[in-house]
């Protein structure tokens, strides 16, 4: 027993809290010994939300005992200080529940308060806030095609608009018809979304009083200088490294050396695995290009600390697409009857589809899909080229030159020139061994399935493949009539699926290494609730849906259909309806289109969404490239990143062999995610022919940010539901069990934020949010709870990336900020919601039933369990371990010893969300559990 997460307690102290415990639940009418009433509301204003913490003492104690309770005061979320959230140290008992069961409550209401206030569409939001029942719209005019679009008469033209035929069997090229009733929403080329108030973005314009008052006149695209921010704040201490070369390592030998502060239980495949995701989720750029006409020729390096700190001044980059930068129309919105902006200050243009569509591979517009090499001898399949051998599965392609403007391809490829010796695939920029790696083996997985699906075709040629055609639904499709390029386009589904559940159950849930969000991502996929095993849940989903059915705020339906999945869960929400209409004999609309969620706003990632994944601290210098069939202990030759980028990422592949470049990945460990972590090699990025200057990646993220006006973390966690930091001792963790060495740095950290951002003089008079109010209600002032002409830290300034880096208390497990999984919690949810090929359309009709068992048992052959029961659950071999053990067998003898692909393979996983870096049994010989 503990009387918190942090240092065990004295025994007579943990007697005390045991009996506070008990006295705390049985005071909130405790039954069941873990179920707490009553619950707590929904606010109804943006300005009341719950921010994570717990009002009620009785509440805090009977979750997680006086160190919840001590924690309290602080800015950051309760949960993580509960029963059970943590390690085994953290559970009052190992058979109690509440502490978990809190946390589930306390997330699921975080993610329903981001549901009701954080939706802000830049086409549409009129409409939204604009009417009582915006928030219920499931249509609108503005997703619909334009008149030039190439498919607009198979929709309908310039009548209703609505899809059919071929545009609904499959995931089409540009993601339109993904919702029947919405052609154009999540297609490539739409706006990018925000999760804020659009007041609040941009603020350097100032454009209106409270932007004014928070800010003053400190900032600008270069104010805070961001090289400098780079140099002081981000830049790894590399001092005396032998042969680390800031990065480029000493031509791939071992004795090379470039420290960076490692994560315990999060390796390398996860770092490329999110480069992976986010290639296909969202693009900003033009075929890798921003606004060539526009090149700015300063950025920052303008003090001589910069200089002297090693930036440069005549770095040079071109500045962001930006699709509109006109002001803004404005309306009064119907809740408050006030003015506001129709959409943001500026508009940014997502040029990849948003759905999670495998669009990376596949293609997301017609020049795109001309790089997808296809098997000109089988076009169910991809074109793959033995290299290494024993690899019988073979490798990508490779681009040749890029053809010149006018060209058509043939003998050249529609690329840009430095692309050219990369693997072909539809997204080849920002290419690494990380995207060779995941290409090849998700273009291997595609070919796999198609080759099972040909087996049972084989077996059964007659039998009924549950495919089927929309023209003629009635119409059996056997194994045997299912042509090549419906094939090809299942199994597009079926490994679109396949990655979006390894991302869902598997990364993120090493990404958050506890109870409650293994829990809680596993109910996204497929449904919280375990009968038997968390009744008490059960019954607490069942009285929040209670208490909002009986809402008159259209608002609360929104609110209701999250609380609803949590229940069954996202995945196949309305696929068990019957699809044909006995009437007309053809699908029905309403139910191939039923199961989505969009809440009102149509869906697109928001702008904040790509900066959640500004993740460079994650990748070491030097990758530890290791030999499966020669001592996988054994370090071989240490590889420079940096020298594994473009066409080079090729030669690395197919010398060092697939399954080789998988155990290098999967065992070394990534980099946390904190200040002082970026790799050097990154802030010196020399990539011609792109450019001619060097640049510093982690400098351009916060001018990136500038541009498309990304609010200031402080105002962020305010928009997005979080409480308030009022200076920059807020980021120094404030738990017992931080070590003096942390804190030692912590305090380090925040002198240097604060010589960068710095102080000034408050007033009182200036309100600066409305986002959130102060305890006693009063509006939040320049002050910030200091007396009037304090001298208070900048804090408003700070950057969001700058922000979250610097938050060091998080909860147990958690390689993100408690700000960027704030964020995750709302969009991780809503490109499920949304897309109708995980709910009412993921089903056999689409999928083919083979296609559907092979998604719901990660492979063909039905479900595989693991041995015992990791962290106290049944498990199935999780479902990237069994693509890798499918296409790159000889990993086997590895991947026995390995629960989640992600976590380091030779980490021995110990008890209960174990953080310790031990080796496993046979790899203690492993040079990197060395101290």
């Amino acid at each position: 027993m503990v009387a918190s997460v942090g240092t065990p307690a004295p025994a007579q102290e943990n007697r005390l809290d045991d009996l506070g415990v008990l006295r705390a639940c049985i005071a909130l009418g405790l039954q069941s010994l873990d179920e707490e009433k009553p619950l707590r509301p929904i606010a109804t204003q943006r300005s009341e939300r719950f921010q994570g913490k717990v009002a009620e003492t009785n509440r805090l104690m009977c979750r997680g005992g006086s160190g919840a309770v001590q924690q309290r005061p602080t800015p950051w979320v309760d949960w993580s200080n509960y029963f059970g959230t943590a390690s085994k140290r953290s559970m009052l008992d190992v058979r109690d529940q509440r502490g978990i069961t809190g946390a589930l409550i306390d997330l699921e209401y975080q993610r329903m308060e981001l549901i009701k206030f954080n939706l802000f569409d830049n086409k549409t939001f009129t409409q939204y806030a604009g009417s009582p029942t915006g928030p219920v719209l499931k249509k609108w005019s503005e997703m619909r095609l334009e008149p030039t679009h190439p498919s607009i008469a198979s929709v309908g033209g310039n009548g209703p608009q609505r899809c059919d035929g071929d545009l609904i069997r499959h995931r089409t090229l540009t993601g339109i018809c993904n919702d029947i009733e919405n052609p154009a929403m999540g297609a490539s080329g739409q706006l990018f979304a925000r999760n804020v108030e659009f007041e609040s973005t941009f603020p350097d314009i100032g454009a209106n009083e409270l932007a004014k008052n928070r800010h003053g006149d400190r900032l600008g695209l270069l104010k805070p200088d961001p090289q400098l921010i780079s140099r002081k704040l981000f830049t790894r201490d590399q001092t005396g490294a032998r042969n680390c070369n800031q990065g480029h390592g000493a031509s791939d030998s071992v004795d090379a050396d470039c420290p960076y502060r490692k994560a315990p239980s999060f390796n390398v495949l996860a770092a490329f695995w999110i480069q992976f995701m986010t290639h296909d989720w969202f693009s900003h750029l033009d075929e890798s290009r921003n606004d060539q006409s526009h090149i700015m020729t300063s950025l920052g390096c303008a003090t001589p600390e910069a200089v002297q700190l090693g930036c440069r001044p005549g770095d040079k980059m071109d500045a962001a697409l930006i699709a509109d930068s006109t002001a803004p129309a404005m309306f009064k919105a119907a809740e408050t009857g006030t003015e506001r902006p129709a959409r943001s200050y500026k508009t940014t243009r997502n040029t990849v589809t948003a759905w999670w569509d495998a669009s990376q591979i596949y293609g997301y517009d017609e020049r795109s899909e001309r790089r997808v090499k296809r098997d000109a001898a089988d076009r169910a399949k991809f074109d793959m080229r033995p290299s290494h051998t024993g690899e019988k599965l073979g490798y990508l392609p490779v681009f040749g030159s890029a053809c010149p403007p006018g060209a058509t391809t043939g003998q050249c490829d529609p690329i840009q020139p430095e692309w050219a010796g990369q693997e072909a695939t539809a997204f080849p920029d920002n290419w690494s061994i990380g995207m060779s790696f995941y290409h090849n083996l998700f273009v291997r997985e595609h070919n796999s399935f198609v080759d099972e699906f040909r087996k049972q075709a084989a077996l059964t040629p007659n039998a009924d493949s549950g495919l089927r055609n929309p023209a003629n639904p009635q119409q059996v499709i056997t194994y045997s009539q299912v042509t090549p390029e419906e094939l090809f386009q299942v199994a597009r589904l079926v490994v679109s699926a396949e990655i979006a559940k390894i991302h869902t159950i598997e990364w993120t849930t090493q990404l958050l290494y506890n109870e409650p969000l293994y829990r809680a991502m596993n109910s996204n996929w497929s449904g919280l609730i375990d009968q038997d095993k968390y009744p008490v849940m059960n019954r607490i989903v069942e009285r929040i849906r209670d208490k909002f059915r009986a809402s008159s705020d259209p608002r609360d339906a929104n609110v209701l259909a999250s609380a609803v999945s949590s229940g069954p869960g996202i995945i196949a929400t309305g696929a068990n309806k019957k699809l044909v209409d006995e009437g007309t004999g053809k699908w029905d609309p309403k139910i191939v289109n039923g199961g989505t969620s969009h809440f009102g706003s149509p869906f697109n990632f928001p702008e904040e969404f790509p900066t959640v994944y500004r993740l460079h601290p994650l990748v070491p210098d030097l990758l530890e490239f290791r030999q499966i069939e020669n001592d996988p202990n054994q370090i071989r030759k240490k590889v420079a990143v940096i020298d594994t980028f473009r066409g080079k990422a090729t030669a690395r592949m197919h010398d060092g062999g697939l399954a080789n470049w998988a155990l290098t990945m999967g065992r070394q460990r990534l980099g946390l995610l904190f200040l002082r972590n970026h790799p050097q090699f990154m802030q010196n990025l020399d990539l011609p022919p792109r450019l001619d200057t060097k640049i510093d990646v982690a400098a351009l993220d916060l001018i990136r940010d500038r541009e498309r006006g990304l609010p200031r973390f402080n105002e962020l966690r305010r928009q997005i539901g979080l409480r308030q930091l009022t200076s920059f001792e807020d980021f120094i963790d404030k738990r017992p069990d931080v070590s003096e060495a942390d804190k030692k740095l912590q305090r380090e950290l925040v002198d240097s934020l604060r010589a960068i951002y710095g102080t000034h003089k408050c007033d009182v008079s200036k309100q600066i949010t409305s986002a959130q109010r102060n305890p006693d209600g009063s509006p939040i002032n320049d002050c910030l709870g200091n007396a009037n002409g304090s001298e208070v830290d900048n804090i408003e300034d700070v950057d969001m990336v700058v922000g979250w880096l610097a938050e060091t208390t998080r909860p147990h497990g958690s390689a993100i900020s408690e700000t960027q999984f704030q964020l995750f919690i709302l969009n991780a949810s809503r490109r499920l919601f949304s897309d109708r090929f995980f709910t009412s359309s993921y089903r056999p009709e689409f999928y083919t039933t083979f296609g559907l068992d092979w998604v719901n048992n990660n492979g063909p052959g039905g479900k595989r369990m693991e041995q015992g029961e990791p962290n106290g659950h049944e498990q199935e071999v999780a479902p990237l371990k069994r693509i890798l053990l499918r296409n790159a067998p000889e990993l086997e003898p590895e991947l026995r010893h390995v629960i989640n692909t992600f976590d380091p393979w030779a980490r021995d996983r110990g008890e209960y969300y174990s953080l310790e870096w031990k080796a496993r049994v046979d790899a203690k010989s492993d040079a990197s559990f060395k101290k």
